[in-house]
């Protein structure tokens, strides 16, 4: 159980690949502006995902007999009685964020997002769902999706954690 512990969180908190996997045809001095860059991209996804679900979420708390209510009427979340999922969706949109920004479990953050989104898109009716919230959702999903599979870069808390 303790290896199944330890792997899951060295998983979670990988913050990607900090280096070229194999060598670049790139002047040095290019590929290290790039490979800045790209920890730059990582960091401007992080950060612009994780204000997209967290002011969704603080709106969920301002108003929650509305949300209950979207939950019961408008949502129609699969497999989770609307209470529950109103709760949980309100639940991962303020603290799944809050490990982005920092860049910890990022991994985790980005796929708990990637899922989150999964789910409010899955949930809203055909007739409701308009081209512009489409393109919206998938550009989250994206992002959430990236940095899932390429960690939360250079510019980040897991990246400490690796090097402590």
């Amino acid at each position: 159980m303790k290896a199944l512990l330890r792997v899951a969180l060295r998983t979670f908190t990988d913050p990607g690949q900090l280096a070229p996997a194999v060598p670049t045809r790139l002047p040095a001095p290019l590929a290290a502006v790039t490979s800045h860059l790209q920890s730059l991209a990582l960091l401007a996804a992080r950060l612009y995902v994780a204000q997209v679900f967290f002011l969704s979420g603080l709106t969920k708390l301002r108003d929650w007999s509305s949300t209950l209510a979207l939950f019961n009427d408008v949502y129609s979340v699969p497999l989770l009685p609307p209470t529950v999922a109103a709760y949980m969706g309100t639940a991962g949109e303020l603290a799944l964020p809050v490990l982005l920004v920092l860049g910890l479990a990022g991994r985790f953050a980005g796929a708990g997002l990637f899922v989150v989104n999964l789910m409010a898109a899955l949930s809203l009716q055909a007739d409701d769902f308009s081209p512009a919230a489409q393109a919206q959702h998938t550009l989250w999903g994206v992002l959430a999706l990236g940095i899932a599979l390429w960690g939360a870069g250079r510019w980040s808390v897991d990246r400490l954690i690796r090097v402590a």
